[in-house]
């Protein structure tokens, strides 16, 4: 796993957790070889007590987490008979209290630690685990396209898989748009849309102009090779009003053809 692209990955993947769960802190760090992992990157305000800080295998939270490949929550960090407690000067310095952790796994290795913690006991339900989570699953998802992406120049047949796994996320992310537009219940096309934006990419450059959601379902459809016609009967359109939404998305992104428009789309992360 190169460094680069997993340090813009963990800093999108915090930001996201922060905004998700309304933690104090968002925070991760990298399983080194030797099976340590170092609290490298964090998101939220904090006095640096913890940055560099290389956890022994087990050990805390982070530690057992890596060791155990699966998520810890805990109510109050200091308190707990779960962890050992060798980093507690560490969590007292930086105020945290209530925490939960959980591991991203590329390739069957635990390649980070991701953090969400509050600086007052609570007890963590199932919302702040599951977002916390859900993250950490789009990062693995993330990273995995990286790392085929990275052997392709080495073997053509991981050129092949890498292809075929894009193609599957912009498929994936595609079905979600056209099940979003179907669905009546607004706290259920939320979910489904915050879903398929993770996986957009986080390192695309700055769109010049945004689409709208329905715009960004069209090119999303025509990014399958889909005619007028068939992208119509997924999300529900007469093929006059997705000839409309096309030509205005072309309009925005300086598109002359509906190839491009995708081309440009994807360049800006407004569809994977």
């Amino acid at each position: 796993m190169t460094q680069v692209p997993l340090e813009r990955q963990i800093a999108a993947t915090l930001r996201r957790v922060r905004r998700a769960t309304g933690v104090s802190l968002a925070f991760a760090g990298e399983v080194l070889d030797s099976r340590q992992v170092r609290l490298s990157f964090f998101d939220g305000p904090n006095v640096g007590a913890m940055r560099g800080v290389e956890l022994r295998p087990g050990h805390g939270l982070g530690g057992k987490v890596a060791a155990l490949s699966r998520t810890i929550a805990l109510n109050d960090y200091l308190a707990t008979p779960l962890i050992t407690h060798h980093y507690d000067r560490l969590i007292s310095a930086e105020g945290l209290r209530a925490m939960v952790a959980t591991p991203v796994i590329v390739e069957r290795a635990t390649v980070a630690v991701v953090y969400g913690a509050f600086r007052d006991t609570q007890v963590i339900g199932d919302r702040i685990q599951d977002a916390v989570t859900a993250e950490a699953r789009a990062l693995e998802q993330r990273l995995a396209v990286a790392a085929a992406t990275e052997n392709t120049l080495a073997d053509p047949a991981d050129a092949c898989e890498a292809h075929r796994l894009r193609e599957r996320i912009r498929d994936t992310y595609s079905d979600l748009r056209a099940l979003a537009a179907r669905t009546d219940d607004p706290e259920t096309r939320a979910a489904i849309l915050r879903a398929g934006r993770r996986l957009l990419d986080d390192d695309a450059d700055p769109p010049p102009v945004m689409l709208t959601p329905r715009e960004c379902d069209i090119v999303a459809h025509a990014a399958r090779g889909l005619s007028n016609r068939r992208i119509g009967e997924a999300l529900g359109l007469t093929t006059g009003t997705v000839k409309s939404y096309m030509k205005s998305a072309m309009n925005k992104l300086g598109a002359s053809t509906r190839h491009e428009a995708v081309i440009s789309a994807r360049r800006t992360g407004q569809i994977p």
